[in-house]
This record gives C-alpha cells, structure tokens and sequence, in this order.
C-alpha cells in the first residue's frame, strides 16, 4: 500500500477516459463527400511501398527518444520535478521556461512541460470525425479455471455508424420511396439465389438508391453478417452512373471485411479506389488500417499507414490509437510506442482519450506500471482524465503482479472520486481472491455489486466457483455457487463447467466430474482444452489410467490440440500406474505438435520408475536427458537419491548427491536438510560397518583372531550348569 500511495498521491481529481487495448473508431456523422466539394484528384498506390517488417523499431522516427530506465527512476525524483514544473509561470517568460527545460532530465516529464510551455499546446480539430458517446464495452474472462478478467475493450464501428447513417438520412429529408429501397435491397440480399448474384438482382433499383441510402445498406448488411453481400453490393454501386462508391462507403465496408477476416479482399479494394482527392481523406485511412487490425494483417497495416504519409494526409487521434495498438500486438515495446507518439505530436495531433488508453495499455502489458500511472496523471493536468475503463486497466495490472493491496487502492480511489465501478471492475477484483483462494471475499463483493445496481454476470461465479474449487474440501460448496448462478438464470460457459470439473478433481470426486462434462455437452457448449485438461486431471487422481485414454481419444476426435500442461497429466497419470509403454506412447504423440520432452518430463518418468520399483532405468534416463541437452536439476538428482535409499543401495546414493553438489544443483533448504539428515544416519551406519571391517583385517593378519560367539539357545543355561559340574569333578579327581 506505501508504493501506491506514493503513486497515486498526484493523480487527478476529475473524471475520466476509457483504455481501449483496441480501438474502433465509429463516425460521429462527417460531413457528405460530395465530388463537387474536390477540386482536384490525387492517385493512391501501394505498390511502391515497402512494407515495415514487424520487428523493426521505429525510434528512429522520434527525435527525443524516451529511454525506460528513465522511467523507472524514484518516487522521489519524479515527484520533485513535478513540482518544479508546476512553478512555470503562464505568464510567458520564454526565457525562464527554456532555463527550466533544460534543467529536466527525464523525456516523459519533459515532454509535458514542453507541451504546458507552448503557446498553442492543443491545435485545433483537423479532422472531422469524432467517437461516439456512448462507447460499447466488452469484458469476459480467459479461458481455462485460470481466468484473467480483462479483455480488449474496442470502438464500435457497427453503433458510430448507425448513429451516422440516421442523421445522414435525416438530413437528406429521404423519401418514403427510398426508405422502401433500403428495406427490399435488405430482404433480396437475406434471400439470393444459388445461382445468381446480388448486383443481378439489383437491376431495377438504379437510380433509385442514392449514396446515403447505399451507406445505410451496407452498414444494416454488416450488422447482420452478409459480408459477401456487402461486396456484390460495393461492386454494384461502382458500376453506376454516377459512381454510389464515396469515402464514407468505404468507411463502412472496411471494418466490416476486417472482422470477417477478409484481409485480402480489402487490400484489393483500397488498391483500387477511385484516384479522386476525396478518397485521400483520413477517415478512408483509418478504416483501412482498423479493418487490417481486425484481421490480423498487421504489415499491410503499416503499409497503409506509409501510403497515408507519402500521399500528406494528415493523420488524427484515431490513427494515433490504432498504430500504438498495432504496434503492441505486434509485441513492440513500450518506448517504441512513447516514440510514436512523440512523432504524432510534434505533427500536432489532438491529445484524446484513446491516445492515452492506448499508451496506458501499451505500458500496463509491459509491468510498467509506475509509468502509466505518469501518463495517467501527466494528461490528467490537460484535462484528459480517466474513467473506470482506465482504472480497470490499471487494477488489471496491478492484480497480475499479485499486488491486490494496490488495486484495492485504486479501486477505493476511483470510488472516492465519484466514478461508478463497473462489473469488470469487481470481476478484476474477483479473480485476484479467486486465485488467493479467499471466496468469502468474493461473497462480500458480490453483495456489493447488487447493492450498487449491479447484476452478477457469469464470470462473477466463475470467479467464485473456482475460489471455492481451489480448496480440497469445498468441492460441495464449489457446486453449490454453480447451482446458484443456474438459479438466478445466468447460463453457464465453457469456463464455469471447466471451474466445475477441477473442483471435482481437486476434492477426488472423478465420477462427478464425468458428469459434470457430460450436461455441459448436452447443454451444448463445446469443451475447451482447459475442460478436457481439468478432466483428464480428475481421473490421473483417481488412477484411472482407461478413462484417460478414453477421454484422450475424445480430444483426438475433436480435434482439440492438447497443451503443456494436458502432456504432462497423462504421462504422469499412466507412468505412476505403471503403463510405462503409455506413457512413451504420450511422448512420441505430443513430440508431432512439437511438445518435446523437458527436464519436468523426465522427472515424472524416473518418479514413476522409482515408485515401480525400476530404479535400474534411472541412469538410462539420465542418459537419455545428457542426449537431448537437458541438464537435470535438483529433483532429478533428489529423486534418483530417493530412490536407492529405497532399496537400501547407498552406494549409488551418495554417487548421485556427490554429483548434485558438484553440478550446484542444490534444493531448497528444507528439501536439502531432510535429504542430508536421511544421508547421515545411512552414512554413520555405513561407518561402524567399515571400522568394524579393517577392525578384523589387522587382528587377522597380527594373528589375533577374536573368538566367535554362539548364538544363545534355549538349553544354554542347562549347559552352562554342565560344564561347572564336570569342571568341579575333575578338580576333585586331581
């Protein structure tokens, strides 16, 4: 709590912008393109451009480079120039305010005051597109019973231009005919023919149609899916006379072909636009480059983004957001990110709440958390606040770190300020106790929730299902949330049934865990390689060794890819049981999909021999293991030593520990010391027989031989008397 407190004692008081870790950027009404509005033309070509490989840095694009060591300097030096640069008088002293630039060291910093020393730190809007108000947040948890709670929050394309297409419509006072239009192209276009296509049956519609009426088509088109109905239609406006096809069509259509994962095709079509000055806009770029990162077609991204610089359109803050995103799913770092931004700034683009969501998430999936919280305040200061997207994030963050006290502080920090948390908000919280283990937490949170006006969603008990499930003996109380979620109508995902099933495996009720696999299959929902990997767990507890090649060969059969975690469950579930053929079997299977061996691997199998009473193939995979340049650590040697302690073969264990201490593959002290304590008394034992042995060897040789004892029997004592008679007669005789 000290570390946030220092961070978070200079945040801003006011109201705030959502993370965006992906941006769409929807149209907030532009106004027509009309051709009479364009002087002259302008060719568009993307072939001359080369295209900018995915791992190449682009700091050379920024001049003053932001460097991370710098941001990771102290508190206490961020905290000093801070207020240093809050005494720059707005009076315009040029000269005082260059003085105290100098003095700066720190790029970030630096780069704010610059900004607050300008005359004119916030250019006025070049571009005409603005963001919807009511921006459409999704949040769902991972998949897998380890369930991360933030998901990438994006733009809606489809709800900015619904709001577009209305107002348009409006505006152009549409007749009833064409309204008519609008709904009989829609119908014809949910009912084409097998053997025709759609600009076939749109014959009798020109001239009939105009361009807002087209872009309100293709816009209810892509909310329903018919993409390639979009495309016939595209093409059927270009071949009119005059061209339907503007700037705002394609605004339109681009986005829709990205999520359709149509990459190709929009490439095609933005090669191939009119060379008209009215497609060389920004708006046409934006969605462009948007319905490539949709797609995943990130160099082809980069490409239009290059074209957009080398024909002098003038980028806004939604391309800014966009290539920040782009360049963090193309794994770039954070300083390239800062770089860019940098760039864009000097070009003068507007500050925005997206801008800031993309750089906070650039730098919260790099650790940097201290740095964002900068960012957060620094624009804070020019009145872009955060929002509880923002703190999401940043809780988000936090909460992966294993630092839930510190989100804890943020959360009670957003709530101080009057921002409303929102159901991600609590599910972040959620699952940060889920993964501690604490449900009674999470039962308190979720009371809140509904106090706030709040409904619990399903990865609210999903979180508290797999808190319950975590712990051995709350299996039934694991169940009992899965019951109460069904109860109060929520349905149950793939990720609740898979919570479901390893709280069953955990608690050693592997039947109840079939079942529960069996009604999500009836419900309908698809297993995930988590459901198949938490099953295949329950039935390695229990030994089951055929139910787990039954349930392997359901996973073939699906054809669902098993991942490290599966590989390991079943070489461990059939080697403990003795299928050792099996289990070699797993190896030489998942070693095709490229999960070879490793050092854990091999370990599981020598545990399993060892168990088996095979200690004689231990150095066999020890050698195996020296052929596959994996070098054993301290379990491998722990487990061999264990091993031939078991069979009384000290020998080869105090060979093996001689070799762990020489390789400096030493356990932790509480293994070690155990493992030392077992080896001492074998050791003094071994001792007392040696001495014993030279013992006799130099008796021998001297010709001092020690006289055997006889073992006692039970005519010992008669004996005994016997001889001390006979000894008295004779004594008597002489």
């Amino acid at each position: 709590m000290m570390a946030l407190k220092c961070h978070c004692s200079h945040l801003p008081s006011s109201s705030s912008l959502p993370l965006l870790c992906t941006f769409h950027h929807s149209c907030s009404r532009p106004q027509p393109f009309g051709k009479s509005c364009f002087k002259s033309q302008r060719t568009i070509s993307l072939c001359a451009i080369p295209s900018l490989p995915p791992d190449t840095s682009i700091s050379h694009l920024s001049t003053s480079s932001i460097f991370l060591p710098f941001l990771q300097e102290g508190e206490d030096e961020i905290d000093g120039e801070e207020k240093g640069g809050s005494k720059n008088s707005e009076s315009g002293q040029s000269e005082q305010q260059g003085q105290d630039l100098d003095s700066v060291e720190d790029p970030m910093l630096k780069f704010f005051k610059f900004r607050a020393s300008s005359d004119d730190p916030d250019p006025g809007r070049e571009g005409k597109l603005s963001l919807q108000k009511n921006r459409r947040t999704s949040w769902r948890l991972a998949s897998g019973y380890e369930i991360e709670p933030v998901e990438e929050t994006e733009f809606s394309f489809n709800n900015g231009l619904k709001d577009e297409v209305q107002l348009g419509v409006e505006d152009s006072n549409s007749s009833p005919e064409a309204k008519g239009a609008v709904d009989e192209i829609l119908r014809i276009a949910r009912n084409v023919p097998a053997n025709m296509t759609l600009g076939e049956l749109l014959v009798s519609f020109e001239g009939r149609v105009g361009e807002i009426e087209c872009v309100e088509v293709l816009g209810l088109m892509g909310q329903e899916g018919l993409v390639l109905g979009c495309l016939y239609f595209f093409e059927w406006m270009g071949l009119q006379e005059p061209s339907l096809v503007t700037p705002r069509a394609c605004s339109v259509l681009f986005p829709v072909l990205g999520r359709a994962r149509m990459g190709d095709k929009l490439m095609v079509l933005f090669r191939n636009l009119p060379n008209a000055k009215q497609f060389s806009d920004v708006h046409v770029y934006n969605a462009a480059i948007s319905g490539l990162l949709y797609s995943g077609r990130y160099d082809d991204a980069w490409k239009v983004y290059e074209t957009m610089e080398t024909n002098n359109v003038q980028p806004d803050h939604v391309t800014c957001s966009i290539m920040i995103t782009i360049m963090r799913k193309t794994r770039r770092s954070a300083k390239d990110a800062w770089d860019f931004f940098e760039r864009m700034n000097r070009k003068g683009i507007d500050w925005s709440l997206e801008v800031l969501g993309a750089l906070t998430k650039s730098f919260c999936d790099e650790g940097l958390k201290k740095e964002a919280l900068i960012i957060q305040s620094e624009m804070a200061k020019k009145g872009i606040s955060s929002n509880a997207i923002v703190y999401n994030t940043l809780m988000d963050a936090y909460t992966k770190s294993n630092q839930v006290e510190e989100a804890e502080g943020l959360f009670a920090e957003m709530k101080s300020k009057g921002i409303k948390p929102t159901s991600a908000t609590y599910n972040i919280l959620m699952d940060a106790y889920s993964r501690r283990m604490q449900p009674e937490i999470i039962e308190k949170l979720l009371l809140e929730m509904r106090n706030m006006g709040l409904e619990p969603n399903v990865m609210s008990y999903t979180c508290l299902i797999s808190a319950y499930g975590r712990q051995k003996k709350m299996s039934d109380m694991a169940a009992d949330a899965f019951l109460r979620m069904k109860k109060v109508g929520i349905q149950p995902s793939s990720h609740s049934y898979t919570a479901l099933i390893h709280a069953y495996s955990v608690g050693g009720w592997h039947e109840k865990a079939y079942i529960a696999f069996e009604n999500m299959q009836r419900d309908g929902i698809k297993p995930s390689t988590e459901t198949y990997t938490a099953l295949l767990d329950a039935f390695r507890r229990a030994g089951d060794t055929r139910m787990m090649m039954k349930i392997w060969k359901l996973m073939i059969n699906d054809k669902i890819e098993g991942t490290r975690v599966t590989f390991n469950i079943l070489l461990d579930g059939f080697a403990k049981q003795g299928h050792y053929i099996e289990a070699r079997d797993v190896i030489s299977e998942f070693g095709k999909i490229g999960l070879h061996p490793t050092v854990m691997t091999y370990n599981m199998l020598m545990n399993a021999y060892a168990r088996g009473g095979q200690h004689s193939k231990l150095p066999q995979l020890l050698k195996e293991m020296s052929a596959l340049n994996l070098m054993p650590d301290s379990i491998t040697y722990s487990t061999m030593i264990y091993a031939y302690v078991r069979v009384r073969d000290f020998r080869k264990a105090f060979f093996y520990h001689k070799k762990m201490v020489k390789s400096g593959q030493v356990p932790d002290a509480k293994s070690y010391q155990k493992l030392r304590a077992i080896l001492d008394v074998k050791a003094a034992m071994k001792n007392r027989k040696d001495h014993k042995a030279i013992l006799g060897i130099v008796n021998s040789k001297m010709g001092l031989k020690s006289k055997k004892k006889r073992q006692k029997d039970e005519f010992w004592k008669i004996k005994k008397k016997h001889s001390s008679i006979h000894s008295v007669a004779k004594v008597r005789q002489s």
